[in-house]
């Protein structure tokens, strides 16, 4: 009966807490113009930010304006719910999440609203993304000075919050350096503009702040370290009448503790019309951080400092263990290039090596080694997982030597393992640390290693925080660094601007311990039954989910050079559209508490359904997030003994449906009823099509259909000619058109990888063998054999112009990839053993297998593999062909190394690198080939849009258009009418040919047309 009435109880204060939500969320909703979401979705996108830490909120508030923001206070405060102010959510201490009402200044309130050169100032509202303000600064050859490693996604507002740095710190200072004047609400409904001085405060503030500086001037005055990254507790010492009592200083860092930011007024500096970096190689870590310092008399622009652990395989780093960054600037290219050098001899007795780069491009890719580090390090060499927590101390910069051999000491006497980089020249070093967040063991070492650390932090005269604040990680240890007395007084400025105790409770001010809230806690205590093998996260979905830690790089609203991640976020702006996103929701479904419906659940499946399964995350996101096979995985679970999409079944089964099409001989029939628009219109609609979509032609001779007949007539041109008539390794083949034959010289000999063709390709491979010419499987994939065919013929010409021989599998085979993109994991599973068992004896003859489709190349590369996993009877023969797989250029290069293609007389090129082949396959085979042939310029990065079945699916077509427009189509407008279109990828050609009526062509077609 106790136990009945207990639960009885729990219930009632459920439904209590769920009818105060509601109440909550009709109360926001009739006061503010902003959206609020207190959806499951919403909550759960919310949860976390880029720490440790998850806080669940009740709902969230989008302001529109800083009425908004006044109005949702006004709310919050007659319910005493709390608020939480939150950027991008890149907060690396947990600030960024709360309990309550968090408010999301990304979707509206991100306005420049003015732009002042002649008083190199700016105004700007929260939701700012940092780099929106440098472009628009840089039109007047003006910057803003910090420059976190995220630029390119976190908001003006997060930095203030946070006093965020950067690497050029050491010449432009910290956020608060670079702040005028702020704009801020209070949670008691308090609008003010807080600059210097105490004047314009309201009384309340006005008099209270005098009060507590008057009254504790000394300890202001000698209780804060000296040091350039001091950003732990509460900037009090800025309210000195010394120092002009600047209010706007002490808010800056306060992590949305005291006050709501509504605007900003920022300085701006002096962009350098030129930069040269110097990169300078030391012995180890520690020759590196007690050189950093030294350094600083040249005025650089930064010094930042990684040491080999940190980096291994990266290229184009001079010979050393451990590397200093040093960036000048000059007036023009030659001036930054000569201090550059002045400042490599002036350091010369010191290094090992070094390299000087004045080309902006090679700046940037060296400097992208480095801004990813923050995700790169949260993974050991081992593949073990490493975790902030104490990511960003900071000492002075002379003493940064000594405190890393201490700190490197301490880890080890706790047993554990980190990759230290940072911010050298102003003594603050990133890390992430393999904690045992998982168990309870695990995290009494966390907190006995914070607080030891925390010990010899202030021993070297430090700040627990030299960047990312101290929120739910470090605040619990402040008495440490401040002592007693000083907490205290942080706690009566807390009070004084929120004596109610509303705005970010727990963080900074009166914090939880370090241990509770972390996000590891809700997680399944036992791996998940999961149909792919996640070799790379010890077969553990959890642990797969786990990679993302939020750093948000998938956030950015704009793609440079090659990369391709997030296309479907850059579409709709939408936090459930990133990888971010959806690696929460994912996160959240596995806990249970906000996401209820496990496999089932519809918001994760929403998120997804905008996924491109484009794998640009797999090698863009700085952890190798894949959220492609997590979107696999859950579709499989998601309808497991249920009705599926049409399109899963019409676009899922295509190789079927192509392949029984093909044995009908029926595609001119097919063809021309897919011309009659109410016949065509009733077919997209019954499978699941975009009606905008044109259903592309099927090719009337299937490619397997023509090599074949090739085949034959090679084999009674050689009964004709006698034994030995017929040589393996032809020579070149013309290529005719759609459906047209081959003609030119003789094919090769074995046309099929049956049992006798694997041996005679094999027996060709050696000495004293039939043919010296390599052999060469060529894949048959779905794409090429049924609806562009000529792609294969031109490969089939051009690989034997090449001096290769050709053979082709004898049966149909099939990399499964249209069955995995839409999650029937069972069916691909049965068609790859299939494929398997056709291919076994080219793989026992251990020959290489070109793939044309690079989407099917890279499902070869890693589904394949990753689906049968280790235990499968046909893994080891899995991983044999994922290791034979290659794309045209690189077999090319590969086996063909000393063939000179022809030429195309410098012709432009312009199109679309693959997203495949981008994050799986990689392209500077194909770069290569194409300089080697004369053909000229670069292809886009970004996602084509069409992405597979993607584009084609019901509800996707706004979506997919707006993935093209973002750079495939305009580059090809803008481009030479001349220049060759280029997409290796079916997706791409086909969206080229739907969206902009141009026709691309694969490169083999290229090279195929110019042959002799």
């Amino acid at each position: 009966m106790v136990d009945h009435e207990a639960g009885g109880a729990d219930k009632a204060g459920g439904a209590n807490k769920a009818e105060e939500a509601r109440e909550l969320e009709r109360a926001l909703r009739r006061a503010v113009r902003g959206e609020v979401s207190f959806d499951a979705a919403s909550r759960a996108l919310m949860t976390m930010d880029a720490s440790n830490y998850r806080r669940v909120p009740a709902g969230v508030v989008a302001p529109y304006d800083a009425d908004d923001v006044a109005a949702a206070l006004a709310v919050c405060r007659e319910r005493a719910v709390p608020v939480v102010a939150r950027g991008g959510g890149t907060s690396i201490a947990g600030q960024a999440t709360g309990v309550g009402v968090v408010l999301d200044f990304t979707r509206h309130m991100r306005s420049i609203v003015s732009l002042d050169p002649d008083a190199r100032t700016a105004v700007v509202q929260p939701g700012v993304i940092l780099d929106d303000l440098r472009a628009a600064a840089g039109a007047y050859g003006l910057t803003f000075g910090p420059d976190p490693s995220t630029h390119s996604r976190c908001t003006l507002g997060g930095m203030i919050g946070n006093n965020s740095c950067g690497s050029h710190s050491v010449a432009w200072g910290t956020t608060a350096d670079n702040v005028r004047e702020l704009d801020v609400v209070t949670y008691g409904g308090e609008r003010l503009r807080a600059g210097r001085g105490l004047d314009g405060l309201p009384p309340r503030l006005r008099e209270g702040l005098r009060a507590l500086v008057d009254a504790n001037l000394a300890p202001l005055r000698t209780g804060f370290p000296e040091l350039p990254r001091r950003i732990s507790g509460y900037a009090l010492d800025a309210l000195l009448p010394e120092k002009g009592a600047d209010v706007a200083r002490a808010l800056t860092g306060s992590e949305g503790t005291l006050g709501v930011l509504t605007e900003a007024t920022v300085r701006l500096v002096d962009a350098p019309a030129a930069r040269a970096l110097a990169v300078l190689g030391y012995p180890d870590e520690s020759a590196a951080a007690e050189a950093a310092h030294t350094l600083l008399p040249h005025g650089p622009l930064t010094v930042e400092g990684m040491a080999a652990d940190l980096v291994a395989g990266a290229t184009g780093l001079p010979k050393g263990g451990a590397w200093l960054f040093v960036e000048v600037g000059g007036e023009t290219p030659d001036e930054a290039r000569a201090r550059a050098e002045a400042l490599v001899r002036a350091a010369a007795d010191a290094t090992t090596d070094h390299t000087v780069v004045a080309d902006p491009a090679g700046q940037r890719a060296l400097w992208r080694i480095r801004e990813d580090a923050s995700g790169t390090a949260t993974r050991m060499p081992d593949g073990s997982e490493a975790w902030p927590g104490w990511e960003d101390c900071a000492v002075p910069p002379a003493r940064l030597g000594a405190y890393l051999r201490d700190f490197r000491a301490l880890m080890t006497e706790h047993g554990l393992r980190g990759t230290p980089y940072g911010h050298f020249g102003d003594g603050c070093i990133h890390v992430r640390i393999d904690f045992d967040l998982l168990t309870d063991a695990g995290i009494r070492v966390f907190r006995g290693f914070s607080t030891d650390l925390a010990d010899l932090v202030v021993a070297h005269g430090g700040s627990l925080s030299g960047e990312h604040g101290d929120g739910l990680a470090r605040a619990e240890l402040l008495p440490k660094m401040y002592g007693d007395d000083m907490v205290r007084l942080f706690s009566r400025f807390k009070d004084l601007w929120d004596p109610a105790g509303g705005l970010n409770p727990g963080a900074l001010a009166r914090p939880q311990r370090m241990e509770e809230n972390l996000r590891f806690a809700v997680l399944p205590s036992r791996p998940v039954d999961v149909e792919f093998g996640y070799p790379h996260d010890n077969g553990d979905f959890s642990a797969a989910v786990r990679r993302c830690v939020g750093v948000a790089k998938c956030r950015n609203e704009s793609v440079s050079g090659a990369s391709v991640m997030c296309p479907s976020y850059r579409a709709t702006g939408e936090e459930q559209h990133s990888t971010r996103g959806r690696a929460r929701l994912l996160h959240e479904m596995l806990a249970g508490e906000v996401v209820r419906d496990g496999w089932r659940s519809e918001e994760v499946r929403g998120a997804l359904d905008l996924c491109l399964s484009c794998k640009g995350c797999r090698s863009d996101c700085p952890v190798g997030v894949d959220m492609a096979t997590y979107k696999a995985e859950f579709l499989h679970h998601h309808y497991e003994g249920r009705m599926r999409p049409a399109a899963h079944y019409s676009m899922g089964w295509l190789p079927l449906w192509l392949r029984a099409g093909a044995a009908l001989r029926a595609a001119p029939v097919l063809n021309a009823l897919s011309g009659v628009a109410p016949l065509a219109a009733l077919a997209k609609r019954a499978g699941g099509i975009a009606p905008e979509r044109d259903i592309p032609e099927l090719a009337p001779e299937p490619f397997t259909r023509w090599w074949r007949e090739r085949v034959r007539g090679a084999a009674r041109r050689g009964a004709a000619d006698g034994p030995g008539g017929v040589s393996g390794g032809g020579g070149p083949s013309a290529v005719g058109g759609p459906g047209g034959g081959a003609g030119g010289t003789r094919p090769s000999a074995a046309g099929a990888v049956g049992p006798r063709a694997g041996e005679a390709a094999l027996a060709a491979a050696r000495p004293g063998g039939r043919a010296q010419a390599p052999t060469v499987v060529l894949w048959p994939d779905t794409f090429t054999n049924y609806l562009s065919p000529s792609v294969g013929r031109s490969a089939v010409a051009v690989l034997e112009a090449a001096g290769l021989r050709v053979v082709v599998p004898p049966k149909p085979v099939c990399c499964g990839l249209t069955w995995v993109s839409t999650g029937q994991l069972d069916r691909a599973r049965s068609v790859m053993r299939r494929t398997l068992d056709v291919m076994a004896p080219a793989l026992d003859a251990g020959l290489p297998v070109v793939g044309l489709e690079p989407s099917c190349t890279a499902a070869l590369r890693t589904d394949l593999p990753e689906l049968l996993g280790p235990a499968d009877p046909q893994a080891a023969r899995a991983a044999r062909l994922a290791d034979a797989v290659t794309t045209f250029a690189q077999a090319l290069e590969d086996h063909a190394p000393d063939w000179q293609p022809p030429k195309a007389d410098d012709r432009p090129v312009v199109g679309q690198t693959h997203c495949h082949q981008h994050a799986v396959l990689g392209d500077a085979a194909e770069r290569r080939l194409r300089a080697r042939a004369g053909l000229t310029g670069e292809l886009s990065g970004g996602c084509c849009g069409l992405a597979g079945n993607f584009g084609f699916e019901q509800g996707h077509y706004d979506v997919s258009v707006a993935c093209a427009e973002e750079q495939l189509l305009p580059s090809v407008r803008a481009a030479d009418p001349a220049a060759e279109v280029l997409a290796d990828g079916f997706s791409c050609r086909t969206q080229l040919e739907q969206l902009a009526g141009r026709r691309a062509r694969h490169l083999a077609e290229v090279l195929a047309e110019r042959l002799p």
